[in-house]
């Protein structure tokens, strides 16, 4: 009965402790969100989240905030979904489908200023600068190339202007056929700059109106609407002779062997904003410390991105089947500092991506005006507005506060230093960093838009 007695008091201790280690479990757990709370130090009103993303590297920032667990350190529990298009991107975020998204830099801006689906839309963080290229068929190229100068080296000297691709238009028109190429949506910056690019060569990329919404007014050149992922195999079967894209899905042509990139956006304009992260206004008013946590996240993510020898973790990352599912070495092409034109000919470009570097993840008022002005010189905005207006727009959409307040905190909490904010007023100087030299100051929106030859005048 001893032995019985005895080994029944023997179980019944070992029990209690098991149970008072599972305490303790439970205990260091609830510590660890604590900490994790008093990390933040943001009452979070919404901690599930859904955002949205197109397949293309800009994205990166939304998947580094969640893989490296940015988003958890501010108690956010966030599922990044990929989306077919841009419109189901929009849509889906208006709808409130989405809580936010990975979006084109016009599309919010778009939203606001009355042009296509009509919404109250915030921007509180730029995703990227720069990750943009046009590229040409293998045929086109082998045209144009005669017209382009050559370096010592024998290989081509860059930026390429479009006043190269000029006599080959001139030739398909001789032939009556139209000169087609692609873009990812009507107010994308991949529109604006091929428009850009075109135009500086006296190529009419044609003009918007109510009634003409593919925007091919007087067009020299037919441009029209393809998904990213779409482009490179949109381009092998002839549809389409040209396109501008994000990567990787220029270096997806050379790769495959069916196309060759003749300019980056960074020679187009250096340092050129692209992809933004966007929330409806109503969420951000309803989840104002939600707003902020997940801008403090994705400025984290920026930032991660931009330290040296990180790059190669990201193009792992970025490669993963959930989020671009490219090739590793087709992602590396570009995201890791480098640029391939022609097969072979690799170039060093250390800033075709820029996630955090030049103040690349505040949402600058300059950057989202230059958008109101190409809307307004192709016509997608058909009425003149006054200066005032742009400005005035711009500081609906884009918000500067809410990454000033979620850089704040970084600082407190040691992620950042002071002296990574920017001290500014909302607007860049004025610049002339463009293929054309053209001077670009944002608070003087109708000179800018009466400076070009191609394009709406103001009164």
């Amino acid at each position: 009965m001893k032995k019985i007695s005895f080994k029944i008091i023997t179980v019944l201790t070992l029990m209690a402790m098991m149970s008072c280690g599972g305490e303790k479990k439970k205990k260091g757990a609830s510590e660890d969100v604590d900490s994790k709370e008093e990390a933040s130090a943001l009452t979070i009103e919404k901690p599930q989240l859904t955002f949205g993303f197109i397949k293309l590297t800009d994205m990166a920032p939304l998947a580094i905030a969640k893989e490296k667990g940015f988003f958890e350190d501010e108690g956010l529990f966030v599922s990044v979904e990929a989306q077919s298009n841009w419109k189901n991107v929009l849509d889906r975020v208006i709808d409130g489908q989405l809580d936010g998204s990975h979006m084109l830099a016009g599309q919010p801006i778009a939203a606001g200023a009355g042009f296509g689906r009509q919404a109250e839309l915030v921007t509180s963080f730029s995703m990227d600068l720069n990750g943009n290229g046009i590229t040409v068929s293998n045929d086109v190229w082998s045209k144009m190339k005669p017209n382009v100068p050559a370096g010592e080296d024998g290989k081509p000297i860059h930026p390429i202007s479009a006043k190269a691709l000029k006599p080959v238009i001139d030739s398909y028109k001789n032939d009556g056929k139209a000169f087609k190429m692609g873009m990812v949506f009507p107010v994308s910056t991949h529109n604006y700059e091929i428009r850009y690019w075109l135009a500086a060569a006296g190529i009419n990329p044609g003009m918007y109106s109510k009634e003409n919404i593919q925007g091919q007014i007087d067009a020299d050149v037919l441009l029209s609407v393809t998904p990213p992922p779409q482009m490179p195999a949109t381009l092998e079967a002839g549809t389409i002779y040209g396109y501008c894209v994000g990567e990787p899905w220029n270096q997806q042509a050379v790769f495959k062997g069916i196309g060759v990139p003749v300019v980056t956006n960074y020679d187009i304009w250096k340092n050129n904003p692209e992809k933004v992260f966007v929330m409806t206004k109503k969420f951000v008013e309803q989840y104002p410390n939600t707003a902020v946590a997940v801008t403090k996240a994705l400025i984290r993510a920026g930032k991660w991105l931009d330290t040296p020898g990180n790059r190669p973790e990201a193009v792992k990352i970025l490669s993963m089947p959930e989020y671009v599912g490219a090739d590793e070495v087709v992602l590396a092409n570009s995201m890791t500092g480098t640029f391939e034109f022609e097969k072979g000919d690799k170039r060093e470009m250390p800033d075709f991506n820029v996630f955090y570097r030049h103040d690349a993840t505040y949402p600058f008022y300059s950057d989202g005006i230059w958008f109101l002005t190409q809307m307004r010189r192709w016509g997608q905005i058909p009425e003149s507005k006054p200066a005032e207006w742009y400005a005035n727009t711009i500081k609906d959409i884009y918000r500067p506060d809410i990454w000033t307040k979620a850089a704040n905190l970084l600082v407190e909490e040691g992620h950042l230093a002071a002296s990574e904010l920017p001290t500014t007023d909302g607007y860049k100087p004025a610049t002339t960093d463009f293929i054309d030299g053209n001077k670009y100051d944002a608070k003087d929106p109708i000179g800018y838009i009466n400076s070009f030859t191609i394009g709406n005048k103001e009164k």
